[in-house]
């Protein structure tokens, strides 16, 4: 049964109004294919009972990075959203034509997350990167954007947010991942206008693209209801488990280490694991045994990114580095990941 609300309390998107306590459906039209079959973005409005911010959730801007899209699941059925206030637009598939695809491009090759501010009239792209900012981010007051690292380059859980805003700075230290990156945005990306525009908006990077990690789900999806109490839209539960009140460590300056030479990779260090300039990170040798050539780290730091796939060619770019604020915390990454995958363990079935 729907509660009554006045005008006042209604939200307005897509042609429909959403009154408090209710959860609807939407299908923003963005364009139609040569087939005449519309291409729309999905997107499901939760509204509390009582008033509060509007923030946005969004995975699948790269139609192969799925993780997000069953973080976001996991989400709208969690029996948490019964005591949400304010208004919550989780958007689980943002780019609908190249999820289908299981490709990070849309049919043209465009990237839809460098095509941002996009236009009304442009490219299907620009199209899509246009709808998106003025239905959803426009409305929202915090965004929260889940990705992957591409195939066969798996990604530490981590949160990549501009950290000199305080307000971004809380909600990365409230997530709960286990490294937060203080970086500027690429340009033509959803982070790069957020940013120009004073939006805190989080951006969640964890596993590879086409892939489900759990442990990664499990920290995103824990990140995002953290961030939800943190702004006031949830209560506190009562009881916090251990990790999620584990302070995340700081990373200010990042670089990948690229191949020396082409070969077969033999990786000597795992995700989160912390190293030293000049240490050896992998081996790359040639079939015939003819080549042992050591990958040697430039920097000391955490590796929160590497390349999965052992055939490379020189110059391609092996291991992301991160060098940290505080040296000596770099412990705390790898301590961290334990214990996500320590209550794996212990809760099976539970976030």
């Amino acid at each position: 049964m729907k509660n009554k609300s006045t005008k006042a309390d209604l939200f307005e998107i897509g042609g429909e109004r959403i009154g408090c306590g209710e959860r609807l459906n939407i299908q923003l039209p963005v364009a139609n294919l040569y087939t005449n079959t519309p291409v729309t973005l999905p997107v499901r409005v939760v509204r509390g009972r009582e008033p509060g911010p509007t923030v946005f959730v969004s995975a699948a801007l790269h139609g192969d990075e799925i993780i997000g899209v069953e973080i976001i699941r996991r989400l709208l059925v969690s029996s948490r959203l019964e005591q949400l206030r304010g208004t919550l637009l989780a958007v689980p598939i943002v780019n609908t034509l190249a999820f289908l695809h299981q490709s990070r491009y849309l049919p043209d090759r465009r990237d839809l997350n460098r095509s941002f501010p996009g236009s009304e009239r442009g490219s299907l792209a620009a199209r899509l990167a246009n709808l998106f900012l003025r239905e959803i981010v426009g409305r929202s007051d915090y965004g929260i954007d889940l990705h992957t690292g591409a195939i066969h380059r798996p990604n530490l859980p981590q949160i990549r947010a501009d950290l000199s805003n305080p307000d971004t700075l809380r909600l990365a230290r409230a997530f709960g991942a286990p490294l937060l990156l203080d970086s500027q945005p690429t340009k033509g990306t959803l982070r790069e206008y957020t940013t120009k525009k004073g939006i805190p908006v989080l951006l969640y990077e964890s596993s590879e693209a086409l892939r489900f990690d759990e442990v990664s789900i499990r920290i995103g999806a824990r990140g995002v209801l953290n961030v939800l109490e943190a702004i006031g839209m949830l209560p506190p539960p009562a009881r916090k488990s251990r990790a999620a009140v584990i302070k995340p460590v700081l990373a200010t300056r990042d670089s990948w280490v690229r191949a020396p030479a082409s070969g077969i990779l033999r990786a000597q260090v795992a995700l989160g694991e912390p190293v030293v300039e000049g240490q050896v990170l992998g081996m790359i040798g040639d079939p015939m045994g003819e080549l042992d050539a050591p990958v040697l780290s430039s920097t000391d730091g955490v590796v929160i990114g590497r390349v999965s796939m052992p055939l490379v060619h020189e110059g391609d770019a092996l291991f992301h580095i991160a060098e940290l604020a505080e040296p000596d915390s770099a412990g705390g990454v790898a301590r961290r990941i334990r214990q996500a995958e320590q209550q794996k363990r212990k809760h099976p079935r539970i976030v």
